[in-house]
C-alpha cells in the first residue's frame, strides 16, 4: 500500500481503484506514512507556515433549504440577522489591526443582500484595505455577479461542491437545487480569475466510499487552489438531526491525500474539526493542512451563525485568540506544524499515562 502512498506523492494521480484502495487501508503504519509524506509535502512547498485568514460571517440568511445545514430557509428557530456594511468594515479593520492580511466574508445566500450591494461591500474593503485579499464565501451566483464582485476587488470565492455524485447530491439538497448548477458555477469563477475553492463534507448521510473517490478524482480534475473539507456535524434543527457526525480521523486522511493530489493547495484546518475535537485544527495542520480562519464576527452574532451543532466560535477560534502570533499573514514558525505536534503529543502522552493509571488501579 505504501507503494501508492508513494506514487502519489510522486504523480499527484491515482486511478479509482489506487484511491478506493487508499480510503479503505486500515493499516496504522501506511496511515503514519501518508500523513507523513503530507507533512513533508507542505513543508517543501510553504515552509513552517500556516496562513490566517479573518473569516466574517456577515449574514445567516438564506433562500436554500439543505437538509444538512442549521441556518436552511425553513428553520424557525434560527435568530436571523445580517451584518451591515459598516459593521464588516469595523470587523476588518479590528482585523487588520491584529495583523490578518486576508478576509473571508461566509454567509447564506441572503436575497436582502443584493449583487449590488455585494459589489459596493466589496468596493468598500478594496478602498479601506488595498493591500488585503478579500474571498467571498457566498454560493451560488450568476456568472455576471461573479464578475462583478472580482472587479469591485474580490481575489478568491470558495464553492464547495458537497459531493460529486449526482444521486447523492439530491439526498443532500432540495430539488431545486442541482448539482450541474454548482459544478457551472465553478467552472465560472475559474474562468474569470479568481483563486476557486471547492470542498465536501466528510460523512455527510448517505456518503459512500464510491462517493469520496469520485470526488478525489474530480478535485484531481478540477484543480481547484483552495479545498475546504470538514467532517458533517448533525444540527438539532435539520432532517439530518439523528445522524452521526463524520470522523476527524477520516478528515484528516482526505487532508493528507488532498496534500498530495494537489502539493500547492491551500488547505483549511476547518472550524467543525475544531468542533468534533479540541485538538482538531492542530490534527488537520499535522495532517497537511496549511490555512486556519479565525473568526472576526461581532460576539454578539456567533452563535447564531449555527450551520451544525456545538459550533467553536469562541476560545481558540477567535481571532483575538490568536492575535499574538501573527505576522505577515501567516503564523510563522519552528512554530505552527511544530508547536502543534508537541501539543498532540503532549496530549496523547497524558492519555497515555492516564490509561495506564487506569491499568494499575484495576
Amino acid at each position: 500500500m505504501k507503494t501508492i502512498v508513494d506514487k502519489l506523492c510522486q504523480e499527484h494521480t491515482l486511478n479509482a481503484e489506487e484511491y478506493r484502495s487508499l480510503l479503505l487501508c486500515e493499516n496504522a503504519e501506511v496511515l503514519g506514512y501518508l500523513q507523513e509524506k503530507a507533512q513533508q509535502t507542505t513543508i517543501a512547498r510553504f515552509g513552517h507556515a500556516v496562513f490566517i485568514r479573518g473569516l466574517i460571517e456577515i449574514s445567516n440568511r438564506c433562500r436554500n433549504n439543505c437538509l444538512y445545514c442549521g441556518i436552511r430557509k425553513s428553520n424557525t428557530m434560527v435568530s436571523r440577522y445580517a451584518l451591515s456594511r459598516e459593521t464588516i468594515l469595523s470587523c476588518c479593520r479590528e482585523g487588520y489591526a491584529l495583523g490578518f492580511r486576508t478576509f473571508v466574508l461566509q454567509g447564506g445566500e441572503d436575497v436582502s443582500q443584493t449583487d449590488d450591494w455585494v459589489e459596493e461591500t466589496v468596493s468598500s474593503i478594496r478602498q479601506e484595505f488595498p493591500d488585503c485579499a478579500i474571498t467571498l464565501s457566498l454560493g451560488e451566483k450568476t456568472k455576471e455577479a461573479y464578475q462583478r464582485f472580482f472587479q469591485a476587488g474580490a481575489n478568491r470565492y470558495l464553492l464547495r461542491h458537497e459531493t460529486f455524485n449526482e444521486s447523492h447530491y439530491r439526498e443532500l439538497h432540495p430539488s431545486e437545487m442541482n448539482r450541474d448548477n454548482r459544478l457551472q458555477c465553478l467552472e465560472w469563477l475559474k474562468e474569470i480569475g479568481y483563486q476557486t475553492g471547492t470542498g465536501i463534507m466528510v460523512g455527510s448521510p448517505g456518503q459512500t466510499i464510491e462517493h469520496l473517490v469520485e470526488d478525489l478524482l474530480f478535485i484531481e480534475r478540477f484543480k481547484p487552489d483552495i479545498c475546504g473539507i470538514g467532517p458533517f456535524i448533525p444540527h438539532r434543527d435539520t432532517p439530518f438531526r439523528d445522524y452521526p457526525a463524520g470522523t476527524v480521523e477520516l478528515t484528516c486522511y482526505l487532508l493528507s491525500i488532498l496534500r498530495l493530489i494537489k502539493p500547492n493547495l491551500l488547505l483549511p484546518a476547518t472550524t467543525a474539526l475544531g468542533s468534533l475535537d479540541p485538538m482538531g485544527r492542530e490534527k488537520g495542520i499535522l495532517s497537511g493542512a496549511n490555512v486556519v480562519m479565525p473568526n472576526l464576527s461581532p460576539s454578539s452574532v456567533r452563535e447564531k451563525y449555527t450551520l451544525y451543532n456545538h459550533k467553536a466560535a469562541f476560545g481558540s477560534e477567535a481571532a483575538g485568540a490568536i492575535a499574538g502570533p501573527i505576522a505577515g499573514g501567516a503564523i510563522m514558525a519552528i512554530g505552527a506544524i511544530w508547536t502543534a505536534w508537541d501539543n498532540y503529543q503532549k496530549k496523547m502522552l497524558q492519555e497515555a499515562k492516564e490509561n495506564l493509571q487506569e491499568i494499575v488501579c484495576q
